[in-house]
């Protein structure tokens, strides 16, 4: 009974967000109810102590990344960067393969730094051009935004200064470049794979005679193609700074400060507060890389980002605070569930995986597919299991760094069902239905747990790191 509860709990979230209701709404109300069906007196406190709390350090550790993930993709996109990258991509790789220049250009936002949520927004214009000059069905366009910005970009490959890659240093004590060969494999799995499938579903449009369709809804207005825009190294080069930033960041603020536990002493505090360097300190890192990545492109491109800054600001910060509370939500939901005794069930059960890195992949996907979110899936785990994944990495002789990217890859396994966050906004944006386009993008989420067993199965067969 306990875990149907769960499954129950889940089930219900998963129905209202496939239906269209937000998960702000919807998480608390089925977190607490599977709580009222354990214990009635405990909804209330449980609400506060947990739901609350949880949301709250959510907001703390990942609201900064998040705004400035979007800011840095506005800026971006009012300079005209974005377009400037998506006519360089289609003139190199050619106008008729769109599905390919869609996913190259999420990828090179993604791990320039722009917030994967902010990514649909920059794209879906150009996306919506080349699927109708290339009679592609429109309904193929989330998957394939999905492939480019939610997967190997994501928590793949090493570098990426996206929360999923970073959540793993604070509780591993890595960087976000951890195992580079394992993740970078990895990542080119998951990419060649992806294309693989968008490729047939296309043919397979083809064949049934079906084109980009009619009467839709969203359609974004058509791009001037006499609008001047920046050379595309210009507009390469705040994305590759962002990228370089981080890693220079990352290495360098632990040795500036030089300790792991720094001491906060200002005159209107009543005591000292205690900052974990070590563990602050990526978060830190990819934080000043995009605070400087912001700069670098309103500075070269103040006549065209300024005058539309201050409206484009708004949105922006729109798009994050309602990115963020959606995974705090999700996180919130997690970690309620994570209390109740059908989880605590579960949990052991998954302790009886006896391969460590398999155990952690298991636990984290599940936790991601519970929350709807990798963030969510990848905190709570963490959070409830880190010193145990750590004890069991020194226990087989397993690199931590291994952990770390086995990890982030795991969160972004079977995270991307109907009710996450990300993929809500992708629909809502594009203006298609999960009933049109879920498929795809499930595929995807497929396509992206088969990854994760498989630099598994890479690490324990070839020992690359």
């Amino acid at each position: 009974m306990e875990i149907l509860i769960v499954i129950l709990a889940l089930a219900f979230l998963v129905l209202m967000a496939y239906r269209g209701f937000s998960v702000i709404i919807f998480a608390p109300l089925a977190a607490l109810g599977a709580v009222l069906l354990t214990d009635p007196g405990a909804v209330a406190p449980t609400y506060t102590a947990i739901f609350l709390d949880k949301m709250v350090i959510f907001i703390k550790l990942y609201f900064p990344v998040f705004l400035l993930g979007a800011i840095f993709g506005k800026v971006i996109e009012l300079s005209g960067n974005s377009k400037s990258i998506s006519a360089a991509v289609i003139r190199m790789v050619g106008q008729k393969r769109a599905m390919l220049v869609i996913v190259l250009v999420c990828a090179l936002l993604t791990y320039g730094g722009v917030s994967l949520n902010v990514v649909v927004f920059a794209v879906y214009p150009f996306a919506a051009e080349m699927f109708r000059q290339g009679n592609i069905p429109k309904r193929l366009i989330p998957g394939t935004i999905a492939l480019g910005a939610f997967t190997f970009t994501m928590d793949s490959l090493p570098g990426s200064p996206q929360v999923q890659n970073i959540i793993p240093t604070t509780f591993f004590k890595t960087d976000t470049w951890a195992a580079p060969w394992l993740g970078t494999i990895g990542g080119l799995f998951i990419f060649v794979l992806g294309m693989l499938y968008l490729e047939s579903r296309r043919r397979a449009a083809v064949r049934a005679q079906e084109g980009y369709g009619v009467n839709h809804i969203n359609e974004p207005a058509p791009i001037d193609q006499s609008e001047k825009l920046p050379h595309p190294l210009v507009a390469l080069f705040p994305l590759v700074l962002v990228c370089s930033l981080n890693y220079v960041f990352g290495k360098w603020i632990p040795a500036w400060y030089d300790v792991g536990q720094y001491s906060l002493s200002l005159p209107g505090l009543p005591a000292p507060l205690p900052v974990d360097v070590i563990k602050s300190a990526p978060i830190w890192g990819v934080e000043g890389a995009l605070l400087v990545g912001i700069l670098v492109v309103i500075a070269s491109s103040w006549r065209t980002v300024l005058p539309k800054f201050a409206e484009g600001s708004k949105n922006a910060v729109s798009g994050a605070m309602l990115a963020a509370m959606n995974s705090a939500s999700e996180f919130g939901f997690g970690a309620v569930v994570a209390a109740l005794p059908g989880f605590v069930i579960a949990a052991k059960a998954l302790q009886a995986v006896p391969n460590p890195l398999v155990n952690e992949a298991v636990t984290i996907t599940a936790l991601a597919a519970m929350t709807g979110s990798a963030i969510g899936g990848l905190s709570i785990a963490l959070g409830a299991m880190g010193d145990t994944f750590i004890q069991a990495a020194h226990a087989a002789n397993i690199p931590l760094e291994v952990f770390h990217r086995i990890a982030s890859m795991a969160s972004g396994g079977m995270d991307t069902l109907p009710h996450n966050g990300a993929v809500i906004t992708l629909l809502t944006v594009t203006g298609l239905t999960h009933r049109q386009s879920y498929k795809d993008i499930f595929a995807i989420t497929i396509i992206k747990t088969i990854a994760c067993a498989f630099a598994i199965v890479l690490f324990y067969t070839t020992g690359i790191v």
